[in-house]
């Protein structure tokens, strides 16, 4: 048996023009983000003891309105969020990595990343600061950094039908660089450890990726018995 075997689910949307895909596998798994307990980090070598998580590399933004959401949330941290709150102020957030707009880096990682030793603690200042104001650290963060590890693919054919996939974030995904990281969560089982399955851990995050009557279709699926088979919508019909 392969060991990347994955059960998936699909659904038209007639409405829409639109095939919706969904990786069963992995939205019913107990995967968790395991940062600051024993995430070893997305660097060529362990980095479980440097507390970065995803976050060593710039983030990249999807569109203008994912920088201006990040811009207006950066204005909102004090200085007891953000360890590099002065350089922040001083240079800007935004860097570039080969004319494409991303986080700015400082001592080689995200500008918004604090350090172990902080006293505000180690993590995403954006995170924390949203928290803090009871908001969610989704509505704060580049769209990249709350997306991981789902990932939405859509494909149009040559006749505007779209295929929309949703499924878990592979190494491939970060491009050539991702076959280097000597470690990706969804690969090792250790990430696997959580108390909810995925599509009701990371709901927030798929709802807002899919929308709410995708998801509550999709949950459906999900929850229906095991192994039951289903009829051809032909025969349904």
């Amino acid at each position: 048996m392969p060991l990347d075997l994955h059960e998936w689910i699909s659904f038209e949307d007639d409405h829409d023009q639109r095939t919706w895909m969904f990786d069963a596998t992995f939205l019913r798994s107990n995967w968790n983000c395991i940062y600051g307990a024993g995430c070893k980090g997305i660097l060529d070598d362990d980095a479980a003891h440097m507390e970065q998580g995803c976050c060593s590399y710039g983030a990249h933004f999807a569109d203008d309105d994912d920088v201006q959401t990040v811009v207006n949330a950066a204005k909102r941290l004090k200085p007891h969020h953000w360890q590099y709150i002065r350089k922040g102020r001083a240079g800007g957030i935004l860097g570039d990595e080969d004319g494409v707009t991303t986080t700015r880096l400082v001592d080689d990682a995200c500008i918004f990343l604090n350090r172990p030793g902080f006293a505000g603690g180690a993590g995403c200042a954006l995170h924390v600061a949203a928290l803090e104001a009871g908001e969610r650290p989704m509505d704060w963060k580049p769209d990249v950094c709350w997306q991981v590890p789902l990932r939405l693919e859509e494909h149009a054919d040559e006749h505007g039908y779209v295929t929309s996939v949703l499924r878990e974030w592979k190494r491939r995904d970060w491009g050539e660089g991702g076959h280097e990281f000597h470690w990706w969560c969804t690969d090792d089982h250790r990430a696997f450890n959580g108390g909810k399955p995925v599509y009701k851990y990371l709901r927030d995050e798929i709802v807002e990726l899919v929308g709410k009557k995708v998801y509550e279709r999709m949950v459906k699926l999900l929850e229906r018995k095991k192994w039951t088979p289903l009829p051809h919508p032909s025969v349904k019909r």
